[in-house]
């Protein structure tokens, strides 16, 4: 006689499996529909061609050197970028903020811009460190303006961070315009992955192993999310916790920022959806963040890339208008649910 596990013992396990198997199915099913996007013919077959080792034929050296790099780009920009808005939501304790909202992005911006005036041959490592540490004092500037702010509320924090995004984001403009560099300075404030290929996106995957340790540090993070004197109670140093997750940040902004440009709101929305249904806590959202990141930044560079096929629409274009209507109902739905 075998005896079965009582179902309230069983669910536990199950559940989890019966969200993250449907889950990853539909991400898998959008990136393959990614890799047959494009002008160029690409078919199922050309696909089953890779596996069998034939690139031989013009189809297959397109999937190999534009479309597969073109796809991984995607999942970890997206995934990495919807982690770092996850991050600075839990630091700044607010749920309205994200590295394009707070002059991290616009910070990365004008050091890459600084670094061209520099030393214009400089290479992409030493781009995104340069932005990296620029991305690093603009969070840094965000957050000391923000501990000087004693009115708190909700909606005041991200008008801080959208402030303080303009001036910077207009000291990079009028230091491109007055050494002709607006074109260069206009490439990265708009994310587009149609310039991806092999060899111009494998910085990204730095991203993924700062998103992994974002991860392992979950819990972490997640007292830090509660104050610092709840941290300092349970024995954390909270001003290095806020430190390392500001260098997390500033990190995955920098390296996808010199990758494909800024993308705006996929920090923001993500977080506040997955949060909806899995709540606060940052080991249980995590990965639910990563994927439903990666999940958005697919869907948008597909739109992108259909509605006025076979030109593209840069999916910063499109995940602006995408996210901001997003937001635009996020913030409604609070006001509902408070009675306003």
């Amino acid at each position: 006689m075998v005896l079965k596990a009582p179902r309230s013992e069983r669910s536990p396990v199950l559940r989890p499996l019966a969200f993250a198997l449907p889950a990853v199915a539909a991400l898998a099913v959008l990136a393959f529909i990614s890799l047959l996007v494009g002008v160029s013919d690409v078919s199922v077959a050309t696909i089953v061609r890779l596996f069998s080792h034939n690139e031989d034929d013009l189809a297959t050296q397109v999937l190999v050197a534009s479309r597969v790099p073109r796809t991984l780009a995607l999942l970890l920009a997206g995934s990495a970028m919807a982690v770092a808005g996850l991050l600075m939501q839990m630091l700044a304790r607010n749920h309205y903020v994200e590295p394009s909202t707070m002059g991290t992005a616009e910070s990365a911006g004008m050091g890459m811009l600084v670094g061209v005036l520099l030393w214009p041959d400089m290479p992409v490592f030493a781009k995104m460190g340069l932005a990296a540490v620029f991305a690093l004092a603009g969070t840094a500037l965000f957050l000391a303006v923000l501990s000087r702010i004693r009115l708190r509320a909700a909606l005041i924090v991200p008008l801080v961070g959208l402030v303080l995004s303009g001036v910077i984001e207009s000291a990079t403009t009028f230091l491109a315009y007055r050494f002709d560099l607006m074109q260069t300075a206009r490439s990265w404030m708009t994310a587009d992955f149609s310039a991806i290929v092999q060899g111009r996106y494998e910085l990204l995957w730095l991203s993924l192993v700062v998103t992994v340790v974002a991860m392992v540090a979950a819990d972490r993070f997640t007292v830090a999310g509660m104050g610092q004197d709840f941290a300092t109670n349970l024995g954390l140093n909270y001003k290095r916790l806020v430190a390392q997750g500001v260098a997390v940040v500033s990190v995955v902004t920098a390296s996808v920022i010199v990758t494909v440009g800024i993308i705006p709101f996929v920090g923001l929305i993500v977080p506040n959806l997955v949060r909806l249904v899995v709540g606060d806590n940052v080991r249980k959202s995590v990965l639910w963040v990563a994927w439903a990141g990666a999940l958005m930044a697919l869907v948008c560079d597909l739109i992108g890339r259909l509605v006025i096929a076979p030109y593209e629409v840069p999916i910063g274009t499109v995940m602006g208008v995408i996210g901001s209507a997003m937001f635009l109902a996020l913030l409604l739905a609070r006001r509902k649910r408070m009675g306003g």
